[in-house]
């Protein structure tokens, strides 16, 4: 039997007897579980939110703007704006909205929300993206302008995040597309009455939402027993819990996600310390190989950035990007020996991952790698003191300077003082040019070594006709079904 097929199938066994279960009914409330811990209700500003997490907030909470099914911008608590100024200036108009207890919700709070978001000495994740503002002014008690620094184009993909969705504080209130009621083991969804209509009648049983926070192995036993109907949040760690689950392939839908998925270096210390021997590490991965040990489909990548973007020159490529799997290899053992030679004592690294069987895999394919040039690997845990951490994560909007903020998180000062560069940039063309630059400093520096793109996959029952493959790999609840929108 396959390592990984016995936890699932107990827990399949457990829910089920042991019997496969079929769909649901059409007129059944929407049951959803989403991949990570227990759902629940988290501010964002406090620190960075589990998956589930989002999920809620996304659903109970919204921005100026949020994402449709495609991942498009759609209206939120703003029904229009404008962009003047040659986008140094966002007007939102607000439209009317309801905070749970009928309260209105006041231009004053939507501020007051979004200024916490982007304080630079706050923990909301986005912050770092939300230097660019300058100041968010009410014009009138229903219309906001958020006044910049500089021209950012791509900022209303920023505020349709969850980090930026608007709650009462204290609270964590929202004002939809749902409202939430804490059942057992997750949250029951309502759409929140619609102040157009004068009889908001209780809405039917499909137009609600059954939300779940758990791990992808009991997630699957629920989807396999037919007691849900998506599950949302999946990523590599847990994508070989697929085949013994045996899931109809309609229902399997993986998003092509935009990001990064690869190894940064957290230090600049011993063999570390020289580009040369981050760039062996670099080489010893046979990226193709790796991917195709989890999916054919599994994109690898050799560049920090998966495409020019809002870059002026296309993605930087390694000095070594020519060369074939064996040439890398052997240059890298090269180099690996001759720090050896002066260094003695077992060379040792610590590579950071997450749990999960896609995990195991991943590590095995990289201790293989680093075992074949000289190199002992140690594998720990994402929060444990490593000298290589895995970075899995999605862009939330379409910038090279989000990619290599990211990713530099022990680079050289020259590409730490482009990257801030380009944040600084007067204009679109000196910040793409800056862009630019910043990749070629990181890529030759070597302090991040990519392997692909994140893969992320969901669970989708046919009668979610209204769910769509998106490059975010964001999925609304209020977007599921396509008699609800």
């Amino acid at each position: 039997m396959n390592r990984f097929a016995l936890p699932v199938l107990l827990a399949l066994a457990l829910a089920t007897g042991g019997c496969g279960g079929g769909q649901r009914k059409d007129d059944a409330p929407v049951v959803v579980s989403a991949i990570g811990g227990e759902a629940r209700l988290a501010d964002p500003s406090a620190g960075p939110i589990d998956p589930a997490e989002r999920v809620l907030m996304g659903a109970t909470a919204q921005g100026l703007v949020r994402f449709d099914a495609s991942g498009q911008i759609e209206p939120g608590l703003a029904e229009r704006w404008i962009v003047i100024d040659d986008g140094r200036s966002y007007i939102f108009r607000l439209r009317e909205a309801y905070w749970p207890d009928g309260a209105p919700v006041t231009a004053a709070q939507v501020i007051r929300v979004l200024r916490r978001a982007a304080a630079p000495d706050g923990r909301n994740p986005l912050a770092p993206f939300l230097a660019v503002i300058d100041e968010i002014v009410e014009m009138t008690p229903t219309v906001i302008e958020v006044r910049l620094k500089r021209p950012r184009p791509d900022l209303l993909k920023l505020f349709a995040q969850p980090e930026l969705a608007v709650f009462r504080t204290g609270t964590l209130d929202g004002s939809g597309p749902f409202l939430a009621r804490k059942i057992a083991h997750g949250f029951l969804l309502r759409p929140t009455p619609d102040p157009a209509r004068q009889d908001n009648a209780t809405p039917e049983p499909e137009e609600t939402v059954q939300l779940y926070g758990e791990r992808a192995a009991l997630a699957l036993a629920r989807f396999k027993a037919g007691e849900s109907d998506m599950i949302l949040g999946g990523t590599f760690a847990d994508w070989p819990l697929l085949e013994p689950a045996k899931i109809a392939p309609a229902n399997l839908q993986v998003d092509h996600a935009i990001g990064l998925f690869g190894l940064a270096v957290t230090h600049r210390r011993d063999f570390l310390a020289d580009p040369a021997n981050r760039a062996a590490i670099a080489m010893a991965i046979d990226r193709a190989t790796l991917a195709q040990q989890l999916d054919a489909d599994w994109a690898p990548m050799e560049t920090l950035l998966p495409s020019k973007i809002d870059s002026a020159a296309p993605p930087a490529q390694p000095g070594w990007w020519t060369l074939p799997i064996e040439a890398r290899r052997e240059t890298a053992r090269a180099r690996v020996l001759a720090w050896r030679q002066q260094h003695p004592e077992p060379l040792t690294l610590r590579i950071a991952l997450p749990p999960g069987p896609g995990a195991t895999l991943v590590w095995a394919h990289l201790a293989l790698a680093m075992r074949r040039i000289g190199i002992e690997p140690q594998r720990v845990g994402l929060g444990d003191p490593a000298d290589l951490r895995l970075i899995d994560a999605v862009a939330p909007y379409d910038s090279g300077r989000w990619f290599l903020h990211t990713a530099c998180i022990a680079c050289s000062d020259q590409a730490k003082a482009l990257i801030d560069a380009a944040r600084e940039a007067p204009d679109l063309a000196a910040r793409a040019q800056r862009i630019a630059e910043a990749d070629a400093a990181l890529t030759a520096d070597s302090s991040y070594i990519p392997i692909a793109q994140p893969l992320r996959w969901s669970l989708v029952a046919l009668r979610l006709d209204a769910w769509q493959r998106n490059t975010r790999a964001w999925h609304p609840l209020n977007h599921l079904r396509n008699e609800t929108e």
